[in-house]
């Protein structure tokens, strides 16, 4: 179970890292962050799932569940190894501009180091890669990925080889040596954060990880799994996952994800959820399951549809789930995004599992509303955000809200300090909003890197349902160390956040 002690975070993608290789990276970059941000008064550091990205680089429709982001490895890890030489790692640097997460430079130059290093492998070594493979279970992930290479990246149905995963068994001795390489790159993933994770403990810093709920079409997991998931013989998802006409969109989000056989999970045990959260707590310290609302029930959407606003409630597995995961696992600490449209099922599902909920101080700014999400009335077992990577930052909703939102949200905070729009680092209306959200009973408020630094909606990390442009936002070490240290020491201080 999570430790209900008040305490204080910080929400960072690695990916936005200062980093000299295009997108942030493991080692000793994240360590000095986690050290910084401890030495400001703070115990955790929220992180964006590690999972490979999809298409538009978002870390949420990954093509496989249980894989890590390979352009995480730092390739100075790789030279402090002996994989690759100095000059070698150094074709991975980026001369562009350090403030955006360049992805497509990122995987280029990283797989071509890392295939370099995997052709220097001995067959003793290539046998303990073998080991690996078997260990993390990560035969079809590897298997996937060598297919996807021999069938020109196109999406798995298409492939004229190794469409049917029961085929593809009978032609992997073939492809030995490629399944070998994905191998590699997810033992220098695993090894490389398992050796930067145990530094930032080091510091008292535990990591938030969060796990995405759904998996890409196209994913390894799928490929390999056909019966978990509503899935027709040439995997046609029947319906497809999404959200229904919210805050964010009018006519909901259309993820597109293949939704769950549940009767299916069920006969099994929910096997395959015991091991991915069994999986993911080797990476992290607690785990935020993503869009936990559909565990209780869950938007289904046609699979032809173009929107998704005429979806249909479906009942989840709601408890039957969870008490499995215990009975395997124990009490683990687990975080619910319970964000989204509300019911009975889902307060229901919350209060039976123990685990706490989310809340956005900016979604409680309704001057005709006492919200929930006004952070007089957060419960204790919560977890308070001033925004997720999902909202624009405190200084760039205080310039989109309404009027009338704005007014509200200055006068809740007691802001009385002249200009809101003013002060940059030193933004005094944000810093009322911060401090609301600190002095609530919430035993864990957690801040976006962006916010702590008082940026615009410029440096917003991603706008659901908006593919383009997103998840580039990066910083730099200079921006670290210009952020106002003793403003928040005292704010963890004061309200006892320690």
């Amino acid at each position: 179970m999570i430790d209900i002690k008040r305490s204080s975070g910080v929400l960072m993608s690695i990916s936005s890292l200062p980093s000299k290789y295009g997108v942030g990276v493991f080692g000793k970059g994240a360590v000095d962050f986690a050290k910084k941000i401890a030495e400001m008064g703070f115990s955790y550091w929220q992180v964006l799932p590690f999972t490979p990205l999809d298409y538009a680089n978002s870390p949420y429709g990954s093509d496989s569940a249980f894989a890590g982001n390979e352009l995480y490895i730092n390739p100075d890890m790789m030279v402090d190894s002996g994989f690759v030489t100095r000059s070698e790692a150094d074709t991975n640097i980026y001369e562009g501009s350090p403030y955006t997460a360049d992805y497509k430079f990122a995987r280029v130059k990283r797989e071509n180091l890392m295939r370099l290093a995997f052709s220097r492998l001995d067959d003793d070594f290539k046998h303990e890669i073998d080991s690996f493979i078997e260990k993390k279970d990560l035969f079809s992930h590897c298997l996937y990925r060598a297919l996807k290479k021999e069938n020109q990246n196109k999406k798995f149905w298409e492939w004229e080889k190794g469409r049917d995963y029961e085929d593809a068994l009978t032609i992997a001795d073939g492809l030995k040596e490629e399944i070998r390489y994905h191998g590699f790159v997810q033992y220098l993933f695993y090894t490389q954060w398992e050796e930067t994770k145990a530094k930032i403990n080091e510091f008292g810093i535990k990591i938030i990880g969060d796990m995405p709920i759904y998996v890409s079409r196209d994913s390894a997991d799928v490929w390999a799994n056909k019966k978990l998931f509503d899935v027709d013989e040439n995997y046609q998802p029947y319906e497809v996952a999404g959200c229904p006409p919210d805050y964010f969109s009018e006519d909901g989000q259309l993820w597109g994800n293949p939704l769950y056989n549940w009767k299916y999970h069920k006969e099994q045990g929910y096997s395959w959820w015991i091991e991915r959260i069994k999986r993911s707590f080797e990476l992290y310290d607690m785990l935020r399951i993503d869009h936990f609302r559909a565990f209780a029930s869950y938007w289904a959407i046609d699979g032809k549809a173009k929107t998704a606003r005429n979806g249909v409630w479906k009942k989840g597995p709601k408890m039957q789930l969870f008490k499995a995961v215990k009975n395997a696992l124990g009490d683990v600490p687990i975080i619910a995004e319970d964000l989204g449209v509300f019911g009975n099922d889902v307060v229901k599902l919350l209060k039976d599992s123990g685990f706490p909920g989310m809340r956005i101080v900016q979604f409680g700014f309704d001057p005709d509303d006492d919200a929930s999400h006004l952070p007089h009335n957060y419960p204790e077992n919560s977890i308070a955000y001033t925004g997720t990577h999902d909202n624009n930052t405190l200084l760039g909703w205080l310039w989109e809200a309404s009027e009338e939102e704005r007014a509200f949200a200055l006068d809740y905070c007691s802001f009385t300090e002249g200009d809101w729009g003013m002060g940059g680092y030193n933004a005094p209306a944000c810093r009322k909003i911060i401090e609301c959200v600190w002095r609530s009973n919430a035993f864990l408020a957690i801040i976006p890197f962006q916010d702590m630094c008082g940026f615009g909606s410029d440096a917003r990390m991603n706008v659901p349902g908006d593919d383009s442009g997103k998840w580039g936002f990066r910083t730099t070490d200079d921006t670290v160390d210009g952020i106002d240290k003793n403003y928040f020491i005292k704010l963890n201080k004061t309200f006892r956040r320690k």
